[in-house]
């Protein structure tokens, strides 16, 4: 398959791998493509596995809502269930990043029965995150999602420095290029910024806790997301559970790919089969 459908919108998806093989989502972030999972995914391929990394909402023409509510939690986990209805899928192992991560815990609390596990890079479970708040600096960390929440500023100013700001946290010059491009299209910068001016919404639609096999990968050099948030995440996973702390920064599928594979390998292949 290469587009699915979901509330009037169209989101195109790099669907890879034998196409009998067990699935996993691969779900992107800010302001990443599906091809952040690039190298990660032949790994994945060459186990015998499946892949479906789709464009996410906001960051295509044809999938690119404008009200903030149709940001919200909610609205975005029921985007990948639609993903695996369009493919035919039962039930399949969510991978994601940043953004991408925050749908993965939306997966395993909302959808368990369509999620055989959750592998989160970088992005600590929500409730961990509001634990951080209150015990730690995080709050000071994740300021700058109040100043995203402006109309029309934000654009602006991160179109002007976006460049230089992803060269130098640690992001390859490559995928500096190829996310910076994907940007300036009209109204995509919009697009990827509603996913944080949607938080007011899905705030009032608190994730639960976590029952499905889970592995969380932190960086601990990442700049937005403590130790704390980090280490707390754990508490709020009730199935079988691991951390994965790794010297690295926030990019974790574009700058650690063989570590990523190899935690996603391991939560995949320790996970019940599919029936």
């Amino acid at each position: 398959m290469d587009h699915f459908e979901h509330s009037g919108l169209r989101f195109g998806v790099l669907d890879a791998g034998p196409a009998d093989g067990e699935t996993v989502v691969l779900l992107h972030g800010f302001p990443q493509q599906p091809s952040s999972y690039d190298h990660i995914a032949r790994r994945l391929n060459d186990a015998g596995l499946r892949t479906l990394a789709p464009t996410q909402r906001g960051y295509s023409p044809s999938a690119s809502p404008r009200r903030r509510r149709d940001y919200r939690a909610t609205e975005l986990t029921n985007d990948v269930v639609a993903l695996l209805d369009a493919a035919g899928v039962e039930r399949a192992h969510i991978v994601g990043h940043d953004w991408g991560g925050a749908q993965t815990w939306g997966m395993g609390a909302l959808h368990p029965d369509r999620t055989a596990s959750v592998t989160s890079l970088s992005t600590p479970h929500p409730a961990a995150m509001t634990d951080a708040f209150r015990g730690s600096n995080q709050a000071l960390k994740s300021s700058y999602m109040i100043f995203f929440q402006l109309p029309l500023l934000p654009e602006v100013l991160i179109r002007r420095i976006l460049a230089k700001a992803l060269r130098s946290s640690g992001l390859p010059e490559q995928q500096v290029r190829t996310y910076v491009y994907a940007m300036a299209d009209p109204g995509a910068m919009t697009g990827a910024l509603n996913w944080y001016r949607g938080i007011p919404f899905s705030m009032r639609e608190p994730v639960g806790r976590i029952r499905v096999p889970t592995t969380f990968v932190w960086g601990r050099q990442d700049p937005a997301i403590n130790r704390f948030a980090a280490e707390r995440t754990g508490a709020y996973v009730d199935g079988p559970y691991e951390f994965v702390d790794l010297d690295a920064g926030h990019w974790l599928p574009e700058t650690e790919p063989d570590a990523v594979a190899a935690a996603v390998l391991k939560r995949v292949l320790s996970s019940p089969p599919l029936s």
